[in-house]
């Protein structure tokens, strides 16, 4: 009997260490424009969020996102994981970017002023880049993007890579224009 109830008890652990790993585990890729336009879409179906439904990850989902966590007695991440997306009644599949490669895009030349304003405004209205929209790729500039990657749950390299440029929501083949 007393081996019964060890297994028992083993097992009962082990799901319930399950459950809170698949809590705090976090996708690694970024969501899908359209993926982020889904999440907002629940989160405000929820009354958690009243933000644009725009396919944007900015602060402000983030926030409601934090919201809708703690309001369904959730691990409060800002971040979507398994247990969030099963709540909200999303399929993962379907609002997560593939895995992209971590080769930096601009590894040879350096990205046009354009390109570069580009992405200082969209980090800019996410909260992350405080500086001048100059065009000009510099320590601030670099340091936003890294802030923006841990953020995201990207590797934070401080670079242009593909992952990166789907979580600012930019077009990888015209990086000067945003995503529609």
């Amino acid at each position: 009997m007393n081996r019964l109830r060890a297994t028992t008890l083993a097992c009962l652990f082990a799901s319930s260490a399950f459950a809170a790993a698949a809590q705090t585990l976090s996708y690694v890729q970024p969501l899908t424009s359209a993926g982020t336009a889904a999440v907002q879409q629940r989160l405000k179906e929820a009354g958690a969020y009243t933000g644009r439904t725009d396919g944007v990850w900015g602060r402000d989902s983030a926030l409601a996102l934090q919201r809708y966590q703690r309001g369904q007695g959730l691990q409060t991440t800002g971040q979507l994981n398994p247990a969030t997306a099963t709540a909200l009644g999303v399929n993962p599949v379907d609002v997560v970017a593939p895995a992209a490669a971590a080769a930096p895009v601009a590894a040879a030349e350096p990205l046009a002023p354009e390109v570069v304003r580009t992405i200082q405004n969209r980090l800019r209205g996410l909260g992350f880049y405080p500086g001048a929209i100059d065009g000009i790729w510099g320590p601030s500039m670099q340091t936003a993007l890294q802030r923006f990657q841990q953020g995201r749950g990207l590797q934070a390299t401080g670079q242009l890579n593909p992952a990166t440029i789907t979580a600012l929501g930019l077009d990888p083949n015209n990086l000067a224009a945003p995503v529609r």
